[in-house]
């Protein structure tokens, strides 16, 4: 089994001298260039969009501007299985191709009725790995009219820790924020001690501008170190799906994940982080599962679980029931609902991967993501926002 290479990186300056000298100079005799054309201020009425293309899931959201939140219009999410075989043949199947088209068909009809103009619509590591990707994006275009970005880790990164800005603790000093994808898992460290307490949520804000942004004058929320490591609850079922006992299966998962967080050491005491001060929050569908499991919900409830904070005793608790299960218990399970179950013991995994190396009493829970960050990012920058997202 190949050993994948996680990209990480602690903050680093672009070079930007070399482009600046090859500009080419203006003669004298040369016209004058053309004055540039300003945009018109966006509208606060303005509605936004954004698609997130994944792994396993497409889901988009279309939402407006309200004081300094998001006041969602309409949304819409579907497992279409994009990277379902791209372990094996490092391609996207044209099945996976077709069922992906039909669901962006939707979103576009969605995006139409609405008459959306502001939108960012990206795609993360299936088409970051495939390598049918390009031939991909201009189907979507000629089927949809949709034009899909393919994002970097960094960005995905970025942008998941930007959606939880409204749930940094003002107490949190070091906050982890990860992110389990179907294809990736995002892990970013900040160091916050430096920024005073009433500013802490809105310094994770302005990273939307970037993690090695300098230019501001407010206090910033230093990130110590990043890594995307390209395993998610799908890419990982797949590399054990010939494991056939429930337990065994599991336990090789996890272990396969934490062998990848060796090159993931912001601090040398990171381990002994557990303390006040010390904040770690979860976005993805295998954390809002967990909790919504802990809660005992039959039907999902987003108020309950955005916010919630757990225990790691609590979240053991909950993947030692889905093993006690089994794979027959969990397709019945109406916590863990269909969409989820084939892959719950993968994210489980990881979580519990996550949680033996920084063991916490602080893990809250987001039921947000790159969508919300693409949201408040275009707000942001657009500057129809009141003061951030708070």
């Amino acid at each position: 089994m190949g050993r994948r290479r996680p990209r990480r990186g602690k903050s680093k300056q672009g070079n930007q001298s070399q482009s600046a000298a090859a500009a080419p100079r203006i003669s004298a005799v040369s016209p004058p260039p053309p004055a540039p054309t300003t945009s018109p201020r966006p509208d606060p009425a303005d509605l936004y969009a954004a698609l997130d293309l994944g792994t396993n899931s497409c889901r988009m959201l279309i939402a407006q501007p309200k004081g300094n939140q998001l006041h969602v219009v309409d949304s819409f999410s579907k497992s279409v299985q994009l990277g379902l075989g791209l372990e094996s043949s490092g391609r996207l199947s044209r099945q996976s191709m077709a069922r992906t088209v039909a669901a962006l068909k939707i979103c576009k009809n969605k995006l139409q009725r609405h008459d959306v103009k502001r939108m960012r619509l990206v795609a993360t590591e299936a088409c970051r790995r495939a390598t049918n990707a390009v031939e991909f994006i201009s189907v979507v275009k000629r089927e949809t009219g949709l034009a899909l970005e393919i994002i970097e880790p960094e960005e995905e990164a970025r942008l998941a820790v930007v959606a939880c800005a409204p749930l940094v603790s003002t107490r949190t000093e070091q906050l982890l924020v990860v992110d389990i994808g179907g294809g990736s898992t995002e892990l970013v460290w900040i160091d916050l001690s430096r920024v005073p307490r009433v500013e802490r949520p809105r310094a994770i804000m302005r990273l939307h501008q970037g993690f090695d942004h300098h230019d501001t004058i407010f206090p910033k929320a230093k990130v110590v170190d990043w890594i995307s490591i390209p395993l998610g609850v799908a890419t990982l079922k797949d590399l054990y799906r010939d494991v056939l006992d429930d337990g065994a299966r599991f336990a090789l998962m996890s272990w396969y994940f934490e062998e990848q967080l060796a090159e993931f050491s912001p601090y040398d005491d990171a381990a002994d982080q557990a303390r006040d001060g010390f904040q770690i929050i979860g976005t993805s569908g295998t954390v809002t599962t967990v909790a919504a499991s802990h809660l005992g919900l039959r039907r999902y409830d987003r108020n309950k679980v955005d916010g919630l904070r757990m225990t790691s005793d609590q979240i053991d608790s909950v993947i030692q029931d889905y093993l006690s299960l089994g794979p027959v218990g969990r397709r019945r399970d109406p916590r863990i609902g269909r969409d989820r179950q084939s892959l719950i013991m993968s994210g489980a995994a990881i979580l519990q991967a996550l949680l033996r190396a920084w063991p916490t009493d602080r893990l809250s829970v987001a039921d947000r993501g790159l969508r919300e960050g693409l949201l408040y990012a275009q707000m942001s920058s657009d500057g129809v926002l009141e003061d951030g997202p708070f």
